[in-house]
Order: C-alpha cells, then sequence, then structure tokens
C-alpha cells in the first residue's frame, strides 16, 4: 500500500469534499463545456466542483483508494465525470487535448519529476487554454500546516515565472492565507497561486 493509499484510507476526506478556495475564485473563467483534467484529483473534491461547473472532467490519480472515494463522492452529487488510475511519469497525458488543467497541491514532485509533469501540462493544454494552479510557498515550512517537508518541493514566484514564460501570465501572487481542507490542509499557510493561458 502506498504511502496515499494510507492517507486516505478510512471514512473521512482527507482534504475535505469541498472545492479549493483558490479554484472557486476562478469560476467566471470556467465555461460549460470545456474540456478539464484534474492533475493528482486525490479523492476528487476539485474535479467534483469542476464538474458541477459544466465541465467535462478527466480526474486522475495514483492511488486506486482515493480514486474509489472520489467515485462515490461524484454519486453523492449527482455529478458525471471520467476517473484514470494513472503514474503521471508514466501516464499519456497528450497534445492539445484540454481547455483547463487544474493542478492544485501537486507538490508530490521532486525538481526533475516537477519539471517534466509542468512539460506535459503545457503540451496538453489547448492553444488558450487555462493552468489554474496553487501551491505551497517555502515560508510553508514554517507554518507546518500541510505540504511536503521538503523545500525543493515548493514554489516561489521568480520559479513559476520562469518556467511558465512561454505562456501569458494572466495572475500570480504568493499570500498567506487561512485554509481548512480536511485534516491535510487546515490553518494559515504560505500560498502561491498562478494563472496561465497557453499561446
Amino acid at each position: 500500500m502506498s504511502i496515499w493509499d494510507e492517507r486516505y484510507a478510512g471514512e473521512d476526506y482527507h482534504f475535505g469534499t469541498e472545492p479549493n478556495a483558490f479554484l472557486t475564485t476562478q469560476q467566471a473563467r470556467l465555461k460549460p463545456g470545456m474540456s478539464c483534467l484534474a492533475v493528482a484529483d486525490g479523492e476528487g473534491r476539485n474535479g467534483v466542483w469542476l464538474a458541477q461547473r459544466g465541465l467535462h472532467v478527466l480526474s486522475v490519480d495514483s492511488s486506486p483508494v482515493a480514486l474509489e472515494k472520489a467515485q462515490r463522492l461524484a454519486e453523492h452529487k449527482g455529478m458525471t465525470l471520467q476517473f484514470e488510475l494513472a503514474d503521471l511519469m508514466q501516464w499519456e497525458w497528450g497534445k492539445d487535448r484540454f481547455d483547463v488543467v487544474a493542478a492544485i497541491f501537486i507538490q508530490f514532485a521532486p525538481p526533475g519529476m516537477r519539471e517534466q509533469m509542468f512539460a506535459s501540462i503545457k503540451r496538453c493544454l489547448k492553444p488558450g487554454g487555462l493552468l489554474l494552479l496553487q501551491g505551497y510557498t517555502p515560508r510553508q515550512l514554517e507554518f507546518k500546516t500541510g505540504g511536503p517537508s521538503q523545500a525543493e518541493n515548493l514554489y516561489t514566484e521568480a520559479m513559476l515565472r520562469e518556467i511558465f514564460a512561454d505562456m501569458e501570465i494572466l495572475h500570480l501572487c504568493e499570500h498567506d492565507d487561512v485554509i481548512r481542507e480536511g485534516v491535510g490542509h487546515s490553518g494559515m499557510s504560505a500560498l502561491i497561486d498562478l494563472v496561465a493561458r497557453k499561446n
């Protein structure tokens, strides 16, 4: 059993069932009928919310335990979305495939893996497609309210600006906020938000 399977075991939803707060602030950018990839979507809180907005959602995760709970959440909310078990390093992301990619707290990836994942995200977006990304900055190591304990997995504004320099950056902001996402993310947090459009 993987660390993620263990984390998602049990009846409770580790990160809760409500969508990520930053994601909900981007609702005006989302239109019914858009195709959307929810990366490492865990127990489905964000994928299900996106489906509720009328998007055609593919929710991918590496944990079968999480996917089973995500399917249960979707059924409970009366939503239909696609689920796929995926090792994101081996998975076929595709090219010009999605209108939106939601990448919320995908910081399990160390630098080499992160670069590969970000390149795949760019490739799978259609021209004009949107990346909605939230993560933690290195100051999160002081707050200890969620996220990885490895500093190299965290994001800075300069890093994201450089990595996504080939996209149109519509919004990029570091901020401290209290978040309440189950037991997994709870309390004052050092966050960074990115909205970028593929040229």
